[in-house]
């Protein structure tokens, strides 16, 4: 989009046929990933206070916590079910002998009844594959999918970082819900292809990692000051002579945002949903002021000269570092922009 294209503005938006808050929960942080993970009570008090603020959109995994994300929102959702989208995802498997990506038709259908089981529901909304098999025909798991919406499991087929041309190719099966894949000023890749094919086919598009992994939230200064186990350390964009080049870059960024009367964060999201009216953002945290924050300002759209100022200062050519370490990419199926 350039930078006298019309912005949309901000309104509530469709997925998986039914109209959201643009603004999501991923729910990744309360489990894995970022650190120490909060006590269940605090992550089940959290998931409540985003039904309080207006969250209606629950982003989940069978991955994140190896069942530890699907079992807290089941507790944090017993009684209040109807107030949420509710979306998981399957296919990678990270413990145990299975290790990899498997959506073989009847994996999808066991992991499926382990979710259900997991989240306290007889249906998921939007069930994702998590990640793209290379060994299974996507016909053949997205028919698979398509068997469970016909027995009332599932509300409607999400897929999660696929290419634009496996996007078509599912959706010539069955309609494609929704294509979740990072997105965020310093993550581009979707701009190569899929946001574009997501509005040709019908499909949202859900951005995950919205605010750079809080690179873009103002919450990484000193990366090697993160927590044990927090996987940005093996991250390249943190590691090493890239991060005090994006650090720079994070400094300008935080200008605009204060320009603009808003938090780093809230420009982050602004931005996101100002590329499309197509697409929904999910941003994690475990902390309830960070929640607060990225809702507060869900329906502000972002100004014409913000957008080309931030397109002018974060963008595929100034960020130093890939998003990925090179041993995820193989499993990644989302076109990619070629080395520099």
């Amino acid at each position: 989009m350039s930078a006298t294209s019309a912005i949309p503005t901000v309104t509530r938006r469709a997925l998986a046929g039914r109209t959201i808050n643009p603004v999501g929960l991923g729910c990744m942080s309360l489990s894995w990933a970022y650190g120490g993970r909060p006590s269940d009570e605090d992550g089940i008090a959290l998931l409540h206070r985003a039904i309080d603020l207006g969250y209606d959109h629950f982003d989940t995994a069978r991955l994140y916590g190896q069942g530890h994300n699907e079992t807290q929102v089941g507790k944090a959702l017993v009684g209040k079910r109807d107030k949420v989208l509710l979306a998981s995802k399957m296919g990678i498997f990270a413990t145990g002998e299975k290790r990899g990506v498997d959506c073989h038709p009847d994996t999808i259908r066991a992991e499926l009844e382990k979710s259900l089981t997991l989240l306290q529901t007889d249906h998921i909304d939007l069930y994702y594959m998590h990640r793209r098999d290379f060994t299974v025909p996507i016909e053949d798991s997205v028919g698979a999918m398509a068997d469970l919406i016909a027995e009332g499991k599932i509300g409607a087929i999400g897929l999660s970082e696929m290419s634009a041309d496996t996007l078509r190719r599912a959706a010539a099966i069955h309609p494609i819900a929704a294509m979740q894949t990072e997105y965020s000023p310093w993550t581009r890749q979707a701009e190569i292809a899929v946001l574009e094919a997501c509005r040709e086919v019908g499909t949202t598009f859900v951005a995950f990692s919205p605010v750079a992994r809080g690179a873009l939230a103002n919450g990484v200064r000193d990366p090697q000051a993160l927590e044990e186990g927090d996987i940005r350390k093996a991250m390249p964009r943190f590691m090493g002579e890239n991060w005090p080049r994006n650090l720079t870059l994070i400094d300008g960024f935080n200008a605009i945002a204060a320009e603009h009367g808003v938090t780093p964060a809230q420009l982050s999201l602004g931005w996101v949903l100002g590329k499309g009216d197509h697409i929904v953002a999910i941003p994690g945290t475990a902390k309830v002021a960070h929640l607060e924050e990225n809702i507060a300002r869900w329906d502000w759209t972002i100004p014409a000269d913000a957008m080309a100022a931030v397109d002018a200062l974060i963008n595929q050519r100034t960020v130093s570092g890939h998003r990925y370490a090179s041993g995820m990419l193989p499993t990644i199926d989302t076109e990619d922009f070629a080395a520099a």
